[in-house]
Parts: C-alpha cells; structure tokens; sequence
C-alpha cells in the first residue's frame, strides 16, 4: 500500500501545512495553534481547525506578528521550498503597512500598573519614587 499525498485524499491541502509551506509561520505547529484558536478566516468564515482543506482561489485572513495578512491562495505546493518559491503560492491582497498594525501587547497591562508605573505586587516603591508620590500628593 502506497502512502497518498494530502493533496489527493480529500482534494485539498491542510490550512495548517499550506501556511507552513507559504513561510507565513516558522513552524508548522505555531500555524497550528493560531489555526485552532481560531484566528484564521477562510473566505470570511472563521476555522478552528487546523486540517481544513485549501484549494486555489481561496481567501484567507489571519495575524502574523502586529499586522493582519489577507492572501488568496494561487496554488499549493508540496513541499516547504525557499521563499521565492513560496512567494509564487499567494497573492497579497492587503500588504503589510505601518498604519495596519494591531496594538503592542503591552498596551493592555498599562491597565494593570498601579500609580507609581509598577505592576501591581512587584513590590514596594523605591524610595526615589516614594518620595515622588508623597511630592505629588502634596505630603511632603
């Protein structure tokens, strides 16, 4: 018995696989994981899984680092070839710029920090900064 290619069993290649070999994601398993937190879009739809199956002509949306890539899908490869090669499987249809970048992770601990610009129970203020807030507060 003769081991069957991906992309003759079920008509397609694994969205998971196709990012790979695309060298959106460095490996294979972090294309994976942000396929199963369900942060690609296939033709609009959200997918959760990783094994659903591509075909050229496909529309997808997912986040690489700060910014949302749009791509359709021209063709699917074999093999995880060098990036020239890769580049020959999509279109860009929404290239990363700097106006289309998602917000620094950090901003949402700024929330987090208590009056003295420390995270909260990382200890006591400094005695610099102690004396900053006491000058602040007008106690001192």
């Amino acid at each position: 018995m003769t081991a069957v290619p991906d992309e003759e069993a079920g008509g397609g290649l694994r969205l998971d696989k196709w990012l790979w070999y695309a060298r959106f994601f460095k490996t294979r398993s972090l294309a994976t994981k942000v396929c199963a937190a369900g942060k690609v879009r296939l033709d609009g739809a959200p997918v959760s899984k990783a094994h659903q199956r591509l075909k050229p002509g496909d529309v997808l949306t997912f986040p690489q680092g700060r910014h949302i890539r749009v791509v359709r899908v021209l063709a699917l490869a074999g093999r995880r070839g060098p990036a020239a090669e890769a580049q020959r499987l999509y279109e860009d249809l929404k290239p990363p710029e700097p106006g289309n970048r998602l917000p620094p992770r950090g901003a949402a601990g700024a929330r987090e920090r208590g009056p003295a610009g420390r995270r909260r129970g990382s200890g006591g203020p400094s005695s610099r900064s102690g004396a900053t807030l006491r000058k602040a507060k007008g106690e001192g």
